[in-house]
């Protein structure tokens, strides 16, 4: 008779999922290399990270690292979840939905801006969504949205956070554009300014635009932008509720 072929499933390639192993070092834990991991994230960003350099900041070897966190994307799952338990999100019975929602999303923003790293790597950190803070995080907007009495909350809230992220990767990355050149932001737009205004020349719009702006603080504009956008996501959703 043939031989059968092994029916046992593949295991799910996540930290999640498999079950942790006993640390050979009582003094090196996993909090302890994952918060090391977010230092060095928030430093020097995810190409600067590899399991080598931080063994060599906690003093321990590669080996005694993958004991704890098997690959450097299990890492980056623990890393994600990690920092969700930073954001905020305002109690399922709060009088406003809009001023929570409101609320929430600026509090994802100020934490993808804090770690710059964090809402590029979201659609690539395995099944981060597994880890307990992105599993509360997820809750509390669930029962948000639906007090607040959305029929399909889920997609209400798959709505709100496609913006939030959308916006704060591109903050993220011109903020890491800024910091690498060593000046303020404002000096950094003040010397792209004659560049932009030349590329514009020749649309009507654009140059319009360019030749009127008038200097402003960078990061009260920025907050403005967001705030606009998020108000046209929200307006959007109300008009969604059961009247």
């Amino acid at each position: 008779m043939a031989a059968t072929k092994n029916s046992t499933p593949n295991p799910i390639p996540s930290v999640w999922t498999r079950q942790q192993r006993e640390p050979d070092q009582p003094a090196l834990s996993r909090s302890a290399i994952v918060r090391e991991a977010i230092v060095m994230l928030d430093a020097d960003g995810i190409e600067a990270l590899s399991m080598r350099k931080l063994g060599a900041r906690l003093n321990a070897g590669a080996t005694s690292l993958y004991r704890h966190v098997a690959t450097k994307d299990e890492l980056m799952e623990l890393a994600v979840d990690e920092v969700f338990a930073e954001i905020t999100v305002p109690p399922a019975d709060s009088a406003d939905w809009r001023a929570a929602a409101t609320e929430a999303a600026q509090s994802f923003r100020a934490t993808a801006l804090r770690h710059r790293w964090l809402s590029s790597v979201l659609g690539q950190a395995g099944l981060a969504y597994l880890g307990p803070n992105l599993m509360s995080y997820s809750e509390r907007l669930a029962a948000l949205f639906t007090a607040a009495g959305f029929p399909e909350p889920g997609r209400a809230i798959d709505t709100v956070l496609t913006y939030v992220i959308g916006m704060s990767t591109t903050e993220a990355a011109w903020l890491t554009t800024v910091a690498r050149s060593g000046e303020t932001e404002a000096a950094f737009i003040a010397r792209l300014m004659p560049a932009a205004q030349q590329a514009a020349a020749g649309h009507d719009h654009l140059s319009d635009a360019y030749s009127t702006a008038a200097p402003r603080d960078p990061a009260t504009l920025r907050d403005t932008k967001f705030t606009y956008g998020l108000d046209v996501v929200l307006d959007g959703l109300q008009l969604r509720l059961p009247h």
